[in-house]
């Protein structure tokens, strides 16, 4: 090793500090946004659903370029990729900080996903790069995934605490400094590289899997708004859907693929990639669940509910960076099956009022649920990457993210969709005014809504209020036992299908641990 590899292997814990850095920038920047909503109505004057695009559109451009950027990623340079996409970022976060009207807010975050796309699967890409170690690498692999964790729920939180003093363009301004110091110090800290079998780039898998994967995405998006049933979501689905088949056919007869599709025979990569895609179905369908059900139910404000969310990232930090060890000791199954029968435990009393209602009981809940996921997505990213050639990892990281995203997308689409439909068939209006049957049978936020309308009376706006209560809570059972089926679907994937060692990997016991550690005192 000369002494510029050197140097930067030593500086390798550095690395991660700044690729965490980069990472939790786009991972906050959807759930810190949620809390800023009310504020951009009221403001610029946003409807509803340009509230949804302001949310959808990076999500959108962000999924259907993810295969693109990390295929890019790998053959240009991940560095200049990473490098690239804060600039882009933190420019259309600025620039999102000022929107005038609802339609630039809207050019500026799909832009925003442009520079997203090709900074989340970059900054996985680069770790497994820079750690040679297996074991090492795997420990920096769970503090990613903790990390990526600890944005879904710190999200909310930073949004309050930000609403608290600032406008609410601070949500985005705060991306700035951020991608400023990860751009400085990433020059010096975080070393380059490619993948050393480079081939001829793919511009026509790269169009297809653009339009496969966005045409898929808006139609899950889309679905709760409209419906399952309406033209434009079928039309999303099923030109996603041949796009996606296209691309698929496409991959296996070209000689440069931007996406190996042989990588999916090893059940390393397939069965996790199974698993994550699952995984995130009940995370992120709970998280919009439980969002709603502090607010509108328990009647916490923005910045409340998001320190509810704490418990959750506080397991994920505590738990992911630990799994690696685990699964040293007990192997990737067991260890992600563990944590999936965690989850699934805890899915299911996130579906109890009485428990979810207690500030102890609900935090304790919910800290173990962190707890399970990071057990679960730590080990589970670590086979999918750990399963690939080191040159490859821009492409399988940007597949491991694609399936976090579509399950995400998926898991607030299927169990938001169920949870309207009971709440619809269930909600009793006969003891409301006949003028707020409407706002009631529509949704718990529209009933709280025109039950606070000027000129309604106490008696009939606690009618409706409780009516709508009642419904949510008994449809909110019903969506999170859902949650908890996935992922014990999750769980059976796991157990039959992954296998419980890496190629070549060997346990190590008890009796390996005391030798290391008298070593490293005789070292000493």
């Amino acid at each position: 090793m000369d002494a510029a590899a050197q140097k930067m292997y030593d500086r390798r814990w550095w690395s991660l500090a700044i690729l965490c850095m980069s990472l939790l920038v786009t991972t906050v920047d959807n759930t810190i946004l949620n809390v800023a909503l009310p504020s951009i109505v009221k403001d610029i004057g946003a409807s509803g659903s340009d509230l949804q695009w302001i949310v959808d559109a990076y999500s959108l451009v962000f999924a259907g370029l993810l295969l693109t950027a990390g295929s890019l990623g790998d053959r240009l340079g991940r560095k200049g990729a990473l490098t690239f996409g804060l600039i882009w970022f933190g420019t259309f976060s600025a620039l999102a900080s000022q929107a005038g009207s609802s339609s630039q807010l809207i050019i500026c975050r799909g832009l925003m996903g442009v520079g997203g796309a090709f900074i989340f699967p970059t900054t996985l890409s680069m770790i497994t790069n820079t750690f040679p170690d297996a074991r090492e690498r795997a420990r920096a692999i769970g503090i990613w995934a903790g990390v990526a964790g600890l944005g879904v729920a710190i999200g909310p939180l930073g949004g309050g605490l930000l609403l608290e003093h600032f406008f609410w363009g601070s949500v985005f301004l705060v991306n700035v400094p951020i991608c400023i110091a990860a751009v400085v110090l990433g020059h010096f800290l975080v070393p380059d590289s490619r993948d050393p079998e480079e081939g001829k780039l793919d511009p026509l898998g790269s169009v297809l899997s653009i339009i496969g994967l966005g045409g898929l995405l808006y139609g899950i998006i889309q679905a709760p708004e409209l419906g399952w049933g309406d033209p434009l979501v079928i039309t999303g689905l099923v030109v996603g859907a041949v796009f996606i088949a296209f691309f698929l056919l496409w991959e296996r007869w070209t000689p440069d693929p931007m996406l190996n599709l042989s990588f999916f025979k090893n059940p390393r990569f397939s069965a996790a990639s199974t698993t994550i895609t699952l995984t995130y179905f009940g995370l992120f369908g709970s998280t919009f669940l439980l969002t709603q059900y502090f607010q509108f139910v328990l009647g916490y404000s923005p910045l409340k509910a998001g320190m509810m969310t704490a418990p959750v990232a506080i397991g994920l930090m505590v738990a992911a960076p630990r799994a690696p060890g685990f699964v040293d000791r007990y192997g990737t199954k067991k260890v992600i099956f563990t944590g999936l029968l965690v989850v699934a435990g805890c899915l299911s009393l996130y579906g109890s009022d009485t428990v979810m209602s207690s500030f102890v009981a609900g935090g304790l809940v919910r800290l173990v649920f962190g707890l399970g996921m990071g057990l679960t997505t730590a080990p589970a990213t670590e086979s999918i990457m750990g399963s690939l050639p080191l040159g490859k990892a821009g492409v399988g990281s940007a597949v491991n993210d694609t399936t976090r995203q579509t399950g995400g997308a998926l898991g607030v689409a299927v169990l938001g969709s169920i949870f309207a439909l009971r709440y619809h068939s269930i909600v009793q209006t006969d003891a409301v005014p006949a003028s707020l049957r409407d706002g009631v049978h529509d949704s718990i936020g529209r009933a709280i809504e025109v039950a606070q309308a000027p000129g309604v009376a106490a008696t009939d706006a606690n009618a409706a209020i409780n009516a709508a209560r009642e419904a949510f809570i008994v449809s909110m059972r019903l969506s999170y036992a859902l949650a908890a089926g996935i992922i014990l679907l999750a769980a059976g994937v796991t157990w039959k299908y992954l296998p419980a060692w890496a190629p070549g990997a060997t346990p190590i016991t008890r009796e390996d641990e005391v030798l290391a550690e008298a070593m490293s005192v005789t070292d000493a």
